[in-house]
């Protein structure tokens, strides 16, 4: 008989969902139960502790007091710590991690290249690196994103009936995976950015996955956020399409071997 508990989700949207379960899947895939987990840009610590669930070591680190504080205040494993830190403290730290968790963070840097030379050092040898991002040229940030932020950028009529017609039906700034102030997307990645980056960076891509195709793009989120068979329905169609079409992408880099 099967004693363990059934897993908890602090996600309701299916793409987070499938997102967690991605990253999840390839941990157990390659690492013992006990491995030691970081977890960057944790913001509000929903992926550390779904991982802890599973047995992981997790440590989330976020630059955000206001994230952080959350983290903690909700945790109840004690196999999960949750730390305000840089990047720079990260590396002189120079502890070594089983696998990193970078989901949802180089879209908001103006330079991901320098977090990733920090996650680059602080990964094990042999460890794995999950990276997930919106598909720059999805439907969502084609959509939605870059227009918003070119009426944000310009002000005037359009801008504030867009932010109306959020207030009217019940979008917010803030969401679960975190609290902090600025989620602003300063960067669009294509398939061939990512591979140009991680390259660029010592790592190889051995593993890409999709994420949603256009449940999140309004009018349609309107009905989905309301309605999870549709927003499972998405998810599908998006394993079905090419990647081009997914609203964010799941990777896996693994360090490149040294030269010579």
């Amino acid at each position: 008989m099967n004693n363990q508990a059934p897993k908890q989700y602090e996600y309701n949207r299916i793409a987070d969902r499938k997102r967690v379960d991605f990253i999840e899947q390839v941990l157990k895939e390659n690492l013992p139960s006990g491995a030691h987990v970081l977890d960057v840009g944790c913001g509000n610590g929903v992926i550390s502790r779904h991982l802890g669930q599973s047995g992981f070591k997790v440590t989330g680190i976020d630059v955000s007091d206001k994230t952080i504080e959350i983290a903690r205040s909700i945790n109840p494993m004690p196999n999960v710590t949750f730390i305000r830190k840089s990047a720079e403290e990260l590396v002189a730290e120079g502890t070594k991690y089983d696998a990193i968790i970078c989901s949802e963070v180089l879209e908001h840097l103006d330079n991901p290249g320098s977090l990733l030379e920090v996650l680059y050092a602080s990964l094990s040898d042999k460890g794995k690196l999950i990276v997930t991002v919106p598909n720059g040229k999805g439907p969502r940030e084609s959509l939605v994103t870059r227009p918003i932020l070119r009426m944000r950028a310009s002000g005037g009529f359009w801008w504030k009936t867009i932010q109306a017609t959020k207030r009217l039906f019940g979008y917010s700034g803030t969401t679960v995976q975190s609290a902090a102030d600025n989620l602003d997307h300063v960067q669009f990645f294509s398939r061939k950015d990512l591979d140009r980056l991680s390259s660029e960076h010592k790592f190889t891509i051995t593993r890409f996955g999709s994420a949603n195709f256009i449940e999140d793009v309004f009018p349609f989120s309107f009905f989905a956020k309301r309605l999870p068979v549709l927003q499972k329905m998405d998810c599908v169609i998006a394993d079905w399409l090419p990647p081009t079409f997914s609203g964010g992408f799941f990777t896996v880099w693994e360090k490149d071997p040294p030269v010579g």
